[in-house]
């Protein structure tokens, strides 16, 4: 792999940290303030301050601090990080002339349990907390993995003798839930039989690859000159479940430094299986959530099989704005932009400064890194605030300089961040206590899987905008590294605060977790497809789990008594569903009807076979309907979805070979739609 680290032994750094000195009245401090003001710059003429900054972290500073560095800090020479003290720079001159508004987030340190209550509770085990017997958390416990089961209990078992010790309510013990009589923890790497991707793992089955060829998988590579070390990732075993325990008493090799190089960075590809690959909008809002649940559980044995503290912050609360553009939680920004454009998932705004930029500004030579005019940008915020719902902003007046400034502006000033306060030192502790990229990158996938739908959609897009930019290198001289390095302090230095030294250290690492998701962002909004088999396994379970109940309803069983012929029915497969007689058909195996309400043919039963994909099927139906369509379906994008079943809605991947889909849920029903943008 391409680079190692060292343990730091160090605090995770982050401007969001609850214990942060930047976060206590009256102990602020900065690296500016160790720089006499008569050499305060403004705007690009701060460039030789920031060399000299830069120089005051590097390896030639004279003193050490007093504390250890960070791994990241002393990876990197001054000349590569110059990029980002100078927009450090720029963002704090933008807050002291008032173009940003103070929006603080306020954090209460945690009680001994709290934290593990909040944790039960967002993993949706808050019955654990409560001791009610409800379907759903039943259903998520019985889907756990080996490893997600042990870090469950591992945060139970610290949650229940915080309890007692407290003398509370009684709480249940952990071997009633798990059925174990060892309640400790164990994480021994063991064989695991990986299960068929976006599935029900089936007797004797075993997972089949297909022989694909490049364009096949997701290729994460930026250029043709990129790093020729390709390796494979799989989706098909939990993360988990896959890795090596390292022994917490193990240091990472010394003198580690990051490569800023673009072709330093591995080629990972995912091959399609036989499901085909699932996004994260291939998904209903429900299973989002489930995919929530399961993504934090996940992260957290994952940290626990490398001996890795998951921290997290507790925000208590966000004083934002209720109304405008900037400043405004996204939650609710959206729920005001949806009134006028229903069903959209980025906020106007920030779709119209992408694509001011997309249109005109993508070839500017430094976009991104050249600062545009501080008065025009604050002039520019106001009018955008008085006109832009009204359609009368005038974006031809719009330098593209001043455009990426508005943009970083917006990102900065959410009241909470993009990558949400709660988990901003789990991005960095990835990095600072992981050494190998592969892992490094599995952490920051199941990061990506936990943010609110929000926040993953408006990073999506911003970092698809970004991707661009690097495209345009040639011309803009704006490089992967360039990128990272502006972009970083925009999304990790909280609503332009001086950065005391603990955060100042922390700048390669969170450089490095930008590339990161600019690389890899193919990889990271596909959606795993072993935490597709488990919500799969648990909508089975949950429905089993009603039905059961729906047998010892009194109601049912005075029904029941009024029978007096009852005909046997055959035993059921354990996981089958039944549907109502309207549903149900004497459609004969392998066989499927599929519906298509947008064509003039809305119906056609197809016959499978092991080659039958989702594209095939979509090509038939558009042949079939290519003169009768409906004119609402013309320029449109046809998918075919999986609905019902042990599923709430999926988007089929083209390639997902049939065969294999229908029968991890032969319940489903299946109906071709334009894709959900």
């Amino acid at each position: 792999m391409t680079m190692e680290m060292k343990d730091s032994g160090s605090v995770v750094l982050t401007a969001y940290h609850p214990h942060s000195p930047a976060r206590i009245p009256g102990m602020e401090q900065s690296f500016v303030q160790d720089i006499p003001p008569s050499h305060s710059p403004t705007s690009r003429k701060s460039l030789p301050r920031c060399r000299r900054i830069n120089r005051m972290l590097s390896n030639e500073s004279a003193p050490s601090p007093a504390f250890s560095r960070s791994n990241s800090q002393a990876s990197m020479d001054s000349t590569s990080m110059e990029d980002f003290w100078c927009e450090v720079e720029n963002i704090k001159e933008s807050s002291e002339d008032g173009s940003e508004e103070a929006t603080l987030l306020e954090f209460k340190p945690a009680d001994e349990g709290e934290l593990e209550a909040e944790w039960l509770q967002d993993v949706g085990l808050s019955t654990l907390i409560s001791g009610a017997e409800e379907e759903d958390g039943q259903a998520l416990l019985s889907t756990l993995t080996r490893t997600q089961a042990a870090a469950v209990q591992k945060r139970y078992n610290t949650y229940t003798q915080t309890l007692r010790k407290k003398n509370k309510h009684t709480v249940r013990d952990v071997r009633d839930i798990f059925g174990t009589n060892d309640s400790s923890p164990t994480y021994e790497t063991v064989p695991v039989s990986p299960v068929p991707s976006n599935g029900i793992q089936l007797p004797g089955q075993k997972p089949v690859w297909k022989s694909v060829s490049s364009n096949s998988c997701l290729d994460c590579r930026l250029d043709k000159g990129s790093s020729s070390v390709t390796e494979e990732l799989s989706y098909e075993i939990s993360f988990s479940e896959s890795i090596t325990v390292f022994p917490k008493t193990q240091e990472w090799p010394k003198n580690q430094r990051f490569k800023k190089e673009d072709s330093a960075l591995p080629k990972f590809i995912v091959r399609k299986s036989r499901f085909g690959l699932t996004e994260v909008g291939d998904l209903s809002p429900e299973d989002m959530k489930k995919i929530r649940y399961l993504s934090l559980i996940e992260l957290t044995a994952f940290y626990d099989a490398l001996g890795v503290e998951l921290k997290r912050n507790r925000a208590e609360r966000v004083r934002g704005r209720e109304n405008g553009l900037f400043g405004v939680p996204l939650t609710i920004l959206l729920e005001n932009d949806q009134k006028k454009v229903p069903g959209i998932k980025i906020p106007l705004i920030f779709q119209k400064l992408l694509l001011k930029l997309e249109e005109t500004g993508l070839e500017t030579e430094g976009i991104l890194r050249v600062p545009g005019s501080a008065s025009r940008v604050k002039n520019l915020h106001q009018e955008l605030e008085a006109k832009f719902y009204e359609d009368t902003f005038d974006w031809d007046q719009v330098r593209n300089n001043d455009a990426a400034g508005l943009l970083k502006m917006f990102i900065r000033e959410l009241p909470s961040p993009l990558f949400t306060v709660e988990y901003l030192p789990a991005f960095i502790t990835l990095v600072e206590k992981i050494s190998k990229i592969k892992l490094q990158l599995q952490a920051l996938h199941l990061l990506i899987m936990l943010l609110p739908e929000a926040n993953r959609d408006t990073a999506k897009a911003f970092l698809q905008f970004l991707k661009k930019v690097v495209a345009n290198e040639g011309k803009n001289k704006m490089n992967l590294w360039n990128v990272s390095m502006i972009v970083a302090p925009n999304l990790f230095i909280y609503k332009g605060k001086r950065a005391n030294q603990q955060e100042m250290q922390a700048a390669a690492t969170t450089a490095h977790i930008v590339r990161l998701l600019i690389r890899y962002q193919d990889i990271l909004w596909t959606v795993p497809s072993f935490l597709i088999s488990q919500v799969r396994k648990m909508n089975e379970a949950a429905m089993n789990n009603s039905k059961r109940q729906l047998m010892f309803d009194k109601g049912v069983r005075k029904l029941l008594r009024r029978k007096t012929i009852e005909r046997e029915r055959p035993e059921r497969p354990e996981g089958a569903v039944t549907f109502p007689p309207y549903l149900q058909s004497d459609i004969p195996e392998g066989v499927i009807r599929v519906y298509a309400p947008l064509h003039s043919k809305v119906s056609m039963a197809i016959q499978l076979n092991s080659q039958t994909k989702a594209k095939d099927i979509l090509a038939r139906f558009h042949c079939e309907n290519s003169r009768g369509s409906s004119q609402n379906m013309r320029g449109q994008i046809q998918s075919l979805h999986e609905i019902g079943g042990n599923i709430g809605q999926h988007c089929l991947d083209p390639d997902a070979y049939m065969l294999d889909v229908y029968r991890a849920n032969p319940q489903a029903e299946w109906v071709i739609k334009p894709k959900a943008s």
